[in-house]
């Protein structure tokens, strides 16, 4: 059995439920599925290398986005197969989890997978379109820009949010800025920056505010089976 290491919650959650027991180590924020029990080896942009190297994977799992260059050639060094995986769209996405499932062992697409991406092409076009900011930080303020997994899931439910055409693929906006922009919505996911009811609506008075699952929003993985109705009904539910 191949012994792997994830750096990357989303990666995490799709190897434990599709290769239980392959996992031998994952990072702190590796939430789901609930109960994994293996070692944890530190952050995703801090993990634990002289950890990471103990557990003698046969593969690390990373993402070009989540984890650093550096850590990544210190486990290269070590002598340790590094697959990186890159996903910044929801087709792309199901690209690289057949990859990292085959790569960690899998005898074939499992049934979720299948499951997910058949609800993504079934989706139908959106009847009308809103346009949005979508702050993923506070202090500083930052923002969806170019070229993201989240940008493109929203956009595939009608979202179209206003900072896609930036230079920067997270650009730090000013709050004040944001407001300017005289968005249709405001898009508060609750990771990586936790907005709640009480910590961030209020920084856009007169703006509705959909408060929306993270992991839905941008762990791509078993949670892509639902992450299209859980998002239409946040959506739904803010533009009331």
């Amino acid at each position: 059995m191949t012994r792997v290491v994830s750096l990357v919650p989303s990666l995490t959650e799709a190897v434990a439920v599709t290769l239980p027991g392959v996992l031998v180590g994952a990072t702190d924020w590796c939430t789901h599925p609930a109960g994994l029990d293996t070692a944890r080896i530190g952050g995703t942009k801090n993990p634990r290398v002289d950890r990471i190297v103990s557990l003698a994977p046969d593969l690390v799992v990373a993402n070009e986005e989540e984890n650093r260059a550096a850590d990544l050639d210190a486990l290269r060094a070590a002598g340790i197969e590094v697959l990186v995986t890159e996903v910044r769209g929801v087709p792309q996405a199901f690209t690289e989890l057949d990859r990292v499932l085959t790569a960690c062992g899998a005898p074939g697409r499992p049934g979720w997978l299948d499951a997910a991406q058949e609800t993504w092409a079934a989706l139908p076009e959106p009847a009308d379109r809103t346009t949005a900011v979508v702050p993923v930080w506070r202090r500083p303020w930052m923002v969806l820009g170019r070229d993201t997994f989240a940008g493109d899931v929203l956009a595939r439910l009608g979202v179209d949010h206003l900072y896609a055409g930036h230079a920067d693929r997270y650009p730090r906006v000013p709050v004040t800025e944001l407001r300017a922009a005289a968005p249709d919505l405001v898009v508060l996911p609750d990771e990586p920056y936790r907005f709640t009811a009480d910590d961030g609506p209020e920084a856009f008075p007169g703006l509705p505010c959909a408060l929306v699952s993270g992991r839905h929003l941008t762990w791509y993985g078993p949670s892509l089976t639902r992450a299209p109705r859980v998002l239409a009904g946040a959506l739904r539910a803010a533009r009331r």
